[in-house]
């Protein structure tokens, strides 16, 4: 049996009967400060009926108290209830101190601590000095108020400020484990997002190429089989790389460079019969970020052009630029094909968006011909601050 069988989590309610044992245990210790009002009962020195009510009365006070404690620190009552508990075990103890006499004081201590263990941290900061004044004037009254009040007062303020202390503690400890969880939650949401964005990007982009050199080869099969093959193998080649990268994504450790990416962008346009312009090398100062978003984006941006645009000519350019707010690196994908719907976004750009929100990037998208509206042309710049890793 292992600890968290045994013992009861701070803020947790019991969860087995031993745990319900253990939690009683440590609420029945501090009953040991009753022997006063018991050893009071037993020396007899009351009327049978004065002490059978008294003992009933004792009873009825250490129930409620235990009770009252053991709810509130497990599953607590509503309020109401609680201030109607509290407001009669302060009544008991008047009654029984002022009629059987000093010894049942001490009564006074376990209404502070259950003001402290129940109430909120305002309604107990007045409540607890207001029953110890109570507990101060009934004392006064007594043949040695000199030893009672001191040997009371302090255990009544000190136990019912500690046990509003306590509360607050449990109180933030529950917060604190119901935001753990909404973190793990919130961060669970955030990991299958990326990974949906990353084998969305991923398998668009090699079952596109895989597509066009399937049909590819189809057409070259009759007369060309030698080039029909070559085209087989680089559809085995992108098929194996696609599984790498799928593998790569979900454990977390696949990130994609530029210059790959600038590469894989001349094949698959080159594969499409989309004449390409192309940068051979990207700069080499990237920070890894910004790199990390301009390939995605580029991979992307070109997967488009080749399943949707039906263009016959795309032309990517990397421009770094000087600006207002620092240094940036301009990427723009033009093609001179059909242009966009103009209706909304698709998930690729919605994943480029989401990318570049990241890193505190832009992107704009206009036609590449204006006047009459053909081409689709992307641009999206991305900053190359030294701060940049603190935007994830």
């Amino acid at each position: 049996m292992n600890d968290d069988e045994t013992f009861v989590g701070i803020g947790r309610p019991p969860a087995n009967r031993r745990q319900v044992g253990i939690k009683l245990l440590w609420i029945g210790i501090w009953l040991a400060f009753m022997s006063a009002p018991v050893k009071d009962l037993i020396d007899g020195t009351h009327a049978p009926w004065a002490t059978a009510l008294g003992a009933l009365a004792l009873a009825a006070f250490v129930g409620t108290y235990s009770v009252l404690v053991f709810r509130q620190t497990s599953k607590a009552p509503a309020r109401y209830r609680v201030g109607v508990t509290v407001a009669l075990l302060g009544a008991l103890a008047v009654v029984l101190s002022l009629t059987l006499g000093t010894p049942w004081l001490v009564l006074f201590v376990y209404v502070c601590v259950t003001v402290g263990a129940t109430l909120p941290l305002r309604t107990a900061g007045w409540l607890i000095p207001v029953f110890t004044a109570v507990l101060v004037a009934i004392g006064l009254t007594a043949d040695h108020p000199r030893e009672i009040v001191p040997a009371l007062v302090v255990p009544a303020l000190l136990g019912g400020f500690a046990m509003s202390g306590v509360r607050q503690m449990i109180r933030t400890t529950v917060e604190l484990r119901e935001a753990r969880a909404t973190v793990a939650q919130l961060a669970a949401n955030e990991e299958r997002l990326r990974l949906a964005r990353d084998l969305h990007d991923l398998l668009g982009h090699s079952l596109s190429l895989i597509t066009l050199k399937s049909e590819l080869a189809g057409r070259m099969l009759p007369d060309h089989p030698d080039q029909a093959a070559l085209q087989v193998a680089d559809i085995e080649q992108v098929s194996r790389q696609a599984l790498v990268d799928v593998r790569s994504a979900v454990s977390g450790y696949r990130r994609p460079t530029l210059p790959g990416e600038l590469a894989g962008a001349r094949t698959a346009l080159a594969a499409a019969g989309v004449a390409a312009d192309v940068p051979a090398d990207a700069p080499d100062d990237l920070p890894e970020k910004a790199e990390e978003v301009l390939a995605w984006a580029l991979r992307e941006a070109v997967t488009n052009v080749v399943r949707h645009s039906g263009a016959r000519r795309c032309t990517v350019t990397l421009t770094p630029r000087q600006t207002l707010g620092g240094r940036l690196l301009e990427l723009t994908v033009a093609d001179d094909g059909r242009g966009g719907s103009g209706v909304k976004p698709g998930n690729g750009l919605t994943g480029i968006t989401e990318r570049l929100a990241t890193v505190g990037g832009t992107l704009t998208t206009r036609p590449t011909d204006p006047g009459s509206g053909k081409g689709f042309t992307l641009t999206l710049g991305v900053p190359l601050g030294s701060d940049l890793g603190s935007r994830e």
